[in-house]
């Protein structure tokens, strides 16, 4: 293998290269960071009031279904139910 000796001038612009690039990925990943903490700061809801917001929490608790079971498997038909009282027993 052939080794060429490099100009003095090729070896500064290589280097300038490299620090030039190496300055452009710190900047993007500074750029990055500084959108990221930006967004995942959380604001305060504007006209919304914290005792309206724990009411509005405290007055949501309908339920949704039947009581619910202690057995949730059974009610699918994926065990059976071991006792008399489930939905599966009463079918």
């Amino acid at each position: 293998m052939k080794t060429t000796a490099q100009e003095p001038g090729q070896t500064s612009q290589r280097v300038k290269v490299g620090m030039i690039g190496l300055a452009a990925v710190l900047l993007l990943i500074g750029l990055a960071a500084a959108i990221f903490s930006s967004v995942s700061k959380d604001r305060p809801l504007a006209g919304a009031h914290a005792d309206a917001i724990a009411n509005m929490a405290i007055a949501n608790t309908s339920v949704p279904g039947d009581l619910p079971t202690s057995e949730p498997l059974a009610e699918l038909g994926v065990a059976p139910a071991t006792s008399g009282n489930s939905s599966m027993a009463r079918r």
